[in-house]
């Protein structure tokens, strides 16, 4: 009954913006696909040469003229047609236990929330970003030659965030990531957009910023430590998290001894390792990907006066193909909270057990790494945006405006699996809730089994 009355004052209000604006060009039953102003985000100001939604002329008198269309166009989906999202995800290779479980989870959300205006909802085939810049920019092209795709659900990693993000801001689209944390995606949380922030982007995922403050104090306060270092891979998402490690732990008073990178490829850790070593850290931070951070694990102990470094990486390291190793028991994980005991959905009533339940049953296996809940909770809020914008027309079809759904999403506000979900004005929407957990054993693969050493806030935080 609370959807059913969400969705029917939301109708009233789009009905309302669309008799504000008629008089104008729009109406048109093809998508447009316009550039978005780069220097605009959905809840600011239009540029000076072009009407806001909202403020355009007063109705006209001829009340069969088309309603005019927002900045960023509109689309038309044909009655019986279904309405068209995408899944954008690590699917293959090393890092595809990150992104199986993101794409799973969209396709159970979809099943879950149901039609929309007797519409079906279609993600199409899974897209792969390949956790690279080259996988997100392909994968986007593709997207955006679609032009009735309405939003995408990805990507797993950061770096390729960074190069899909303009072309699906650029066309209009909205895109939400269940796992990318990059700063550089939204902003250094003092009101300045990051580097590579585009209008169109969010993200149920946390902003690294957080978890690297929760890192430094971990090794500081609680593990007593003053001397640490750490390693990235050059990736926007590990240098990012790295350096937000780096930042708040020389800000604690600890000293950051080493800092340096591998390349992705590298088999030899020996020199990275050697460099660090030199500074004699008492704990070294490494928050890259499988199979880079296998490798640094395993070859750790063989280098002199790293034998008893304590080690910690991160969320994109708590994946079952590094847990499984014997050289991963002693390491200590940060990343997302996965404390989702007695969590609900209240859009589709799905708990965190029964989504548990259901997937095990239905793929054969439990989720292989951590953010599967933030994909289902940012399947449901693009669902929710597109439902509450789209207008249905006598014939059948439907028309939703995508400034509409960029503003519905800004607005977006519900309890979800992985806590309150609400976005601030760059896109960062998720709970920012961090945990560190310790892995004792490598024949637990299921990071909602750890114990959980360390949980801290952000939302508390300042």
């Amino acid at each position: 009954m609370s959807k059913r009355l969400i969705r029917f004052l939301s109708l009233l209000a789009v009905l309302s913006l669309v008799l504000a604006a008629c008089g104008g060009d729009g109406g048109s039953d093809t998508t447009a696909t316009g550039e978005a102003p780069a220097d605009t985000t959905a809840d600011t100001e239009a540029p000076a040469d072009t009407e806001a939604p909202g403020d355009t002329e007063a109705p006209s008198d001829d009340a069969d003229e088309p309603a005019a269309e927002g900045e960023l166009g509109t689309v038309t989906v044909a009655a019986g047609e279904a309405i068209q999202i995408r899944s954008l995800n690590a699917i293959s290779g090393d890092t595809a236990s990150l992104g199986l479980p993101n794409q799973r989870a969209v396709e159970m959300a979809i099943d879950h929330y149901g039609p929309i205006h007797d519409h079906e909802v279609s993600m199409g085939t899974g897209l792969d970003d390949l956790c690279n810049a080259e996988g997100g920019q392909a994968a986007a092209q593709t997207i955006v030659s679609d032009q009735q795709v309405l939003g995408v659900i990805g990507t797993s990693c950061s770096g390729a965030a960074v190069a899909a993000s303009p072309l699906i801001s650029d066309a209009g689209m909205v895109m939400i990531s269940p796992s990318n944390t990059s700063p550089s995606l939204t902003s250094d949380l003092a009101g300045n957009p990051g580097s590579d922030y585009f209008p169109g982007y969010y993200r149920t995922a946390h902003n690294d910023l957080f978890q690297g403050r929760a890192v430094a104090e971990f090794v500081y306060n609680e593990l007593g430590l003053t001397r640490a270092a750490a390693i990235h891979d050059g990736d926007p998402y590990t240098q990012g998290l790295a350096q937000a490690f780096a930042d708040a732990f020389q800000e604690l008073g600890g000293e950051v001894v080493g800092f340096t990178a591998v390349n992705k490829g590298d088999t030899d850790m020996t020199p990275a390792l050697s460099e660090v070593a030199a500074g004699s850290p008492e704990a070294l931070y490494f928050p890259i990907f499988p199979p880079e951070g296998n490798f640094i694990a395993q070859q750790i102990r063989d280098v002199e006066g790293l034998q008893d470094t304590i080690l910690l990486a991160a969320d994109g390291m708590m994946v079952a193909n590094f847990m499984e190793i014997p050289e991963s028991e002693g390491v200590y994980f940060s990343g997302p909270s996965l404390q989702f005991e007695g969590n609900q959905n209240e859009v589709t009533g799905i708990s965190a057990e029964d989504f548990l339940a259901e997937y095990e049953e239905r793929y054969g296996e439990p989720p292989s790494a951590a953010f599967w809940a933030h994909a289902y909770d940012a399947t449901i809020m693009l669902l929710e945006a597109i439902d509450q914008v789209a207008v249905a027309n006598d014939d059948g079809s439907l028309t939703i405006d995508r400034q509409a759904l960029r503003d519905a999403l800004n607005q977006t506000s519900f309890q979800g699996l992985i806590g309150q979900i609400a976005c601030d004005e760059f896109g960062d929407c998720g709970s920012q809730e961090i945990q560190i957990v310790h892995h004792t054993d490598s024949s637990v693969t299921d990071a909602t089994q750890l114990e959980v050493v360390y949980t801290y806030s952000g939302k508390d935080a300042g």
